[in-house]
């Protein structure tokens, strides 16, 4: 599947180049052989398929595409639509990337089938691609393929979209040098072993039980003969060898055997023709069960060429691209190519014949000692990777095996393998940072909480110390800020700091507070916010801002902080500034790489709309709280009845409910208490229950009746007014004859109109730890609740009576007090049951009841409002408590209305 698009921008827009093939090459080849060789390249498909993903997903696009082109497409990563094109070869021409490959440049288009660079393309023609944005990706400054994503339906891209996959260019251009690596490093191998082969050496097993002696073939060349003609005994063997040479020879076998130990002689062969041929063996006795020896094992290869003075081997060696190396049995070298030459080049003496512990004595009880070693004691090849600082600071990976003669041992250069892998690290390790910074900002919508984490999350991974400054008002683009605008810190709070040493801490915090009003005009914070641009200093950061820094403790405590280098950015909302964030680095640390300050720049940006969500967030949630609030007013207080009320806001912003809370005084001198939910949790609800609260409050203090009549009366008044919603409520009075007070009880009334039951917490002694609490349900039992307000005017509403002693706690409350997601709200009523008793017989106050019972029965971010009422009837034979507060009642009370016919 390919893409169409349409062509704009700027050529360098896609980020840096990277140099592939510049070791092989002796010049740069063309960007067709570029593509080419890529092709033939092994691709980490499955990460080349997330960074697909992650571009599409970005970019709100259905699919996602990487493709390498020269006379034809290869797709090497793909998301939705092109996930099945993965590996797929097509003819470029029919490839709309193609037009990112020309181009060399971004190239976007909104409505393919409209534009006539599109139009023509196959997949345009299908209806497959309808919009794209790409951008190309480059090798050694030449155009290979193009990152892109494309949608079905005609679509405008933003220029934030084409940052974004310019972003995600870099780890893509990682994954095409590691392959281009990998595939010059298995290249190297085959030399190695082709020159392996070219210096023809040969094998040779003698078992000693049965008298065989197996050559292989290129051993039986080295002899000029074959399997018929070669007789398979040692016999055979010193039938071959020239006269002058088989005591010498025979004696160095015997040796081995005897000693089971190593066999090395170099003799010269007769070959059928007569010609003379030199040979150099190597081989060791291996035991049997007996511990005699049973076989002897070994190579052999023609020395000719060097007894002859041509050094046929030895040119192999010189030839092979790595660097070879050969010690005896005694660590002396005894042989060094010249690539090993150039690796070994700065030390100091001659190589050859020199001990190599004792020339390079800094790697005695090294790895590398061990890995050496560990092959000469094992017999066994061994691979393993070393790196070297400065100067060579190159990395190898070394190959050693042993020999009959000592251990052969060859380095590869990986060091540009490992570079393109640790740039590939770093690079998803930065993205990776990246996101979860992202995560961890959306998951708040608290600003501070917000500007906390960035510094904890900036601090360490990018600086060595940082702090965050917010406004307290949008900062406009300078392009529209006006002569009369604000003074640059107005409104700026530096309000989070983090540095990695703990005991520096202290002295960031301190400075923090006082940085903003120490700051001049001329400061690097005031040029970034007017500008909105990037600050860096890259060196000399103290002194720098020493010099706009006012004179008083922000400067003693700037000169101990000291940083190397800064990195001031403007933290961008939507169409503004939000804030800043400064970032140091201190004087042991390097200054900031470019791709730092590529990452600070991606995290203040994503940041930036993370505090700008969090500012309207708060803005919305203050404007709803309010409006919920403003129509909640304090209860009266009258003579030993405390009312305490509370009223928590749903978490989410702008989520005003129709829960309500009321408490009056009635004409007759009872006092009501009432609490209330309008179904719904939007401002309309709001706006209905601020209706309905005042109709309830209004009849109830005009007429003085029953809470069962005053619910009748709003129930039909509802219908008349055609106030269209419903509603759950409880209203409750606490009366009180003469006779009752001198008894020491008070009745309570109320009626229900499908509201959570009240609670009555009754301590067995008036006051102390045993207390029973009672959910009041009507007085029948198998009565059902009353119908809610606003269903049928013409209900039946009842009252309910009980009797309470004084020294009881009296609890009404909405829902949201124990309702949640997953469980019943029977279990939540015995829960609050239990709290409710635990806070009572604890002896808390009544304020400090409702305060710790919201504690304890919200959750962290709760998704209902909720309101409560608390009264406490204190005895009246004792003075009212302190905690009860005054006393805070209307004047004298005009008689209640009468009832009209």
């Amino acid at each position: 599947m390919d893409p169409s698009a349409s062509t704009s921008g700027t050529p360098d827009a896609t980020g840096p180049e990277i140099l592939v093939f510049s070791r092989a090459a002796t010049s740069h080849p063309s960007r067709g052989e570029l593509a080419r060789r890529l092709s033939g390249a092994p691709h980490d498909t499955r990460s080349l398929d997330r960074i697909a993903a992650l571009a599409a997903r970005l970019l709100g696009a259905s699919s996602g595409q990487i493709a390498l082109l020269s006379d034809e497409q290869l797709v090497i990563g793909g998301a939705g639509a092109s996930a099945g094109a993965v590996g797929r070869r097509s003819p470029a021409e029919e490839s709309v990337c193609s037009l990112t490959v020309e181009a060399d440049a971004e190239v976007v288009i909104t409505d393919a089938a409209n534009d006539d660079r599109a139009e023509h393309f196959p997949v345009v023609r299908a209806g497959t691609v309808a919009a794209y944005v790409g951008v190309p990706l480059r090798i050694d400054g030449e155009p290979v393929g193009a990152l892109c994503v494309y949608a079905e339906e005609p679509r405008t891209w933003s220029s934030e979209d084409v940052h974004v996959l310019e972003e995600l260019v870099a780890p893509v251009v990682a994954e095409l040098q590691l392959a281009a690596l990998t595939q010059e490093y298995e290249s190297e191998r085959l030399v190695w072993q082709l020159a392996v082969d070219a210096a023809g050496v040969g094998a040779f097993d003698w078992d000693l039980v049965t008298g065989e002696l197996r050559w292989d073939s290129r051993l039986l060349d080295l002899f000029g003969l074959d399997r018929t003609t070669f007789g398979g005994t040692i016999d055979a063997f010193n039938d071959a060898l020239h006269p002058d040479d088989l005591d010498r020879v025979t004696r160095a076998l015997t040796e081995a055997i005897d000693t089971i130990g190593l066999y090395a002689a170099e003799y010269r062969v007769v070959l059928p023709d007569g010609t003379i041929r030199w040979i150099a063996a190597r081989g060791r006795a291996l035991a049997g069960p007996d511990g005699r020896a049973a076989r002897v094992l070994g190579a052999a290869y023609d020395t000719t060429a060097v007894q002859d003075g041509e050094a046929r081997v030895a040119r192999v060696l010189e030839a092979m691209p790595t660097a070879f190396f050969h010690l005896d049995p005694a660590w002396r070298f005894t042989y060094v190519n010249e690539r090993g030459r150039e690796l070994l080049g700065p030390v100091r003496g001659e190589l050859i014949g020199a001990n190599v512990w004792e020339l390079f004595p800094a790697s005695v009880g090294t790895e590398v000692e061990a890995h050496y070693r560990r092959a000469v004691d094992s017999g066994e090849p061994v691979e393993f990777e070393v790196s070297y600082p400065p100067p060579l600071d190159r990395s190898y990976e070394v190959r050693a095996w042993p020999t009959p003669d000592g251990l052969s041992v060859y380095f590869i250069d990986v060091t540009e393998r490992r570079e393109a892998e640790q740039r590939e690290a770093q690079a998803a390790a930065r993205q990776h940072v990246l996101t979860r910074l992202s995560e961890d900002l959306t998951r708040t919508l608290d600003a501070q909480q917000a500007a906390t984490q960035l510094a904890e999350a900036v601090a360490g991974t990018w600086g060595d110390w940082c702090l965050v400054t917010l406004a307290d008002r949008p900062i406009a683009d300078p392009a529209v800020r006006t002569p009369a605008a604000a003074p640059w810190r107005r409104g700026l709070t530096d309000v989070a700091g983090a540095h990695v040493d703990p005991a520096l801490r202290p002295v960031v915090d301190a400075y923090r507070r006082l940085r903003i009003d120490a700051l001049t005009d001329a400061s690097f914070l005031a040029r970034a916010l007017t500008t909105q641009d990037t600050v860096i200093i890259e060196d000399g950061a103290t002194e720098a801002i020493d010099a706009v820094l006012g004179t008083g403790d922000a400067r003693e405590l700037w000169r101990r902080l000291a940083p190397r280098s800064a990195v001031l950015l403007p933290l961008r909302g939507r169409d503004h500034t939000v804030g800043a964030l400064s970032v140091f680095r201190d004087a042991g640390s390097e200054p900031f790489s470019p791709e730092d300050v590529a990452d600070l720049v991606d995290a203040a940006s994503r940041a930036g709309l993370a505090l700008d969500n969090a500012r309207l967030y708060s803005e919305q949630r203050d404007l709803a709280e309010g409006l919920q609030r403003s129509l909640l007013t304090a209860p009266p207080e009258p003579d030993h009845l405390h009312v305490v009320v509370r009223y928590e806001p749903a978490a989410q912003a702008a989520q005003v409910g129709g829960d309500w809370y009321d408490a009056f005084l009635q004409p007759g001198g009872a006092t009501s208490v009432v609490i209330g939910d309008v179904i719904g949790h939007d401002t309309a609800a709001a706006a209905a229950m601020g209706q309905l609260r005042g109709l309830l409050r209004g009849i109830a203090v005009a007429f003085d009746e029953s809470p069962a009549t005053v619910l009748s009366r709003v129930d039909r008044a509802m219908k008349t007014l055609m106030i269209d919603t419903t509603a759950t409520a409880v209203v409750a009075r606490f009366e009180q004859t003469a006779q009752e007070r001198r008894d020491g009880v008070t009745r309570f009334r109320w009626s229900n109109a499908g509201h959570p039951p009240p609670l009555v917490a009754v301590p067995a002694d008036g006051y102390g730890a045993t207390v029973e609490v009672v959910a009041l349900s009507p007085d029948d039992p198998g009565a059902p609740y009353e119908l809610l307000l606003g269903l049928d005017p013409e209900a039946e509403r009842t009252d309910s009576v009980v009797t309470l002693p004084r020294g009881v706690t009296v609890l009404l409350y909405t829902d949201g007090l124990v309702e949640r997601r997953g469980r019943l709200i029977d279990e939540g009523v015995a829960q609050l049951r239990e709290v409710v008793a635990e806070l009572v017989g604890a002896e808390l106050t009544l304020d400090e009841l409702c305060d710790e019972l919201l504690r304890r029965m919200l959750p962290e971010s709760n998704e209902d409002d909720v309101a409560i009422v608390a009264v406490r009837l204190h005895p009246e034979d004792r003075p009212r408590p302190p905690e009860a507060g005054p006393r805070r009642v209307p004047g004298p009370l005009p008689a209640p209305l009468p009832p009209r016919g």
